[in-house]
């Protein structure tokens, strides 16, 4: 075998002189155009991709449609409205003078949340309160789709235009984790569409289980709390009002509470979902210090601020899930969370607050599918 391998590669064959032109050609060619073909390469990849975001977006966009159609009953086709709304934005105050920030962008929040809700009365005007708040998620996750789309379709007809090898290596690098997210969101649609719990309400759902079969009174937009005894204590329990999909106020409603029980409050205690690392059980709970809220942080910010004032120290208490899990319909290992849930912030309870003490237990996170 070898010596016939060294006799083909000898010079003097033809056979081994076809073979050191052709190696050396392809090396000269690899040395030359070896970025060329690895740009080309990595453009077809996210073409792939970008095919498969184009059909969850159209997806997205069929179902809002045909939901609001289905629920609302528009006298009309609310066609170019939807579609008006998926392309809809939102401009973040500027931060060259951090004086005052929060108060802008809770105002533009405020804002945005009004014309969005009377957007989609305006093309559901049969829909019920609960069904608004579900149509509005439900557009806005089609919106985000077609974000990630627009955004995608960018880096890769400018990449292919330029053919520039940095430019689709920068969407090429983090499509792997913009997919994750992506199928998320597409399994938001069902969610949203049906009005089924998800992966984000976990602390609203751990609230709603402290607090059931206990009076109830809205005591911020959106918000409802119950006066829960245990253990000696008293619970101010409290969580977005459902079964709609609405995160509602939990900053008014803390500050509520606190204005209404001065000095009486020893402790908050938070509840919410929380990202977990690759490693980590879907479900795992842990409990911890801070306020533990998502979103744009005004009503983490507002949190804060309040415990700060009434000098009230703030728990946390979290249950890890996965980024798809968090706007997906609720998995069953999740559900089983809520119950270690309630035993952590019942310990969190027992162990830093005495008998007779008032203490502020806040379910954080969107309850849609959730009632009191």
């Amino acid at each position: 075998m070898y010596p016939l391998v060294g006799q083909l590669t000898q010079p003097s064959s033809d056979l081994g002189t076809i073979l050191q032109v052709v190696f050396s050609l392809s090396f000269i060619i690899y040395i030359f155009y070896a970025q060329r073909i690895q740009t080309m390469t990595m453009l077809r990849q996210v073409e792939g991709s970008l095919r498969k975001v184009k059909s969850l977006r159209d997806e997205g966009r069929r179902v809002s449609i045909q939901t609001v159609k289905d629920i609302g009953k528009p006298p009309e086709d609310p066609t170019p409205q939807v579609e008006r709304l998926m392309d809809n934005f939102f401009l973040t105050p500027t931060d060259l003078d951090p004086a005052g920030l929060v108060g802008k962008f809770e105002q533009l929040l405020n804002v945005r949340e009004k014309r969005w809700e009377a957007e989609v009365r305006a093309i559901a005007p049969s829909a019920s309160e609960s069904e608004v708040n579900n149509l509005e998620n439900l557009i806005e996750v089609a919106q985000a789709l077609n974000v990630f789309y627009k955004v995608i379709r960018h880096y890769y007809l400018l990449g292919k235009k330029t053919m520039n090898i940095y430019i689709i290596l920068q969407i090429h690098m983090v499509l792997p984790l913009l997919m994750r997210e992506i199928e998320g969101y597409s399994s938001a649609l069902q969610a949203f569409q049906k009005g089924m719990p998800i992966g984000d309400g976990v602390g609203a759902l751990t609230a709603a289980k402290i607090m059931h079969g206990h009076p109830l009174r809205e005591i911020a937009k959106d918000m409802m709390m119950a006066e829960v005894p245990s253990e000696g204590r008293t619970l101010l329990v409290m969580k977005s009002k459902g079964p709609g999909a609405t995160v509602g106020k939990p900053a008014d409603a803390v500050k509520t509470a606190l204005d209404e029980h001065k000095g009486a409050v020893k402790a908050i205690v938070m509840i919410d979902a929380a990202g977990k690392l690759e490693g980590e059980l879907n479900g795992e709970v842990s409990d911890g210090i801070g306020a533990i809220i998502g979103g744009t942080g005004v009503e983490k910010f507002r949190i804060e601020e309040a415990a700060k004032a009434f000098e009230v120290p703030l728990y946390a208490v979290a249950i890890k899930e996965d980024v798809i899990a968090t706007i997906a319909p609720l998995e069953e290992d999740l559900f089983d969370a809520t119950d270690k849930a309630v035993e952590a912030v019942k310990r969190v309870v027992r162990e830093r607050t005495k008998e007779g003490d008032v203490v502020i237990v806040a379910g954080v996170g969107n309850t849609v599918g959730i009632a009191q």
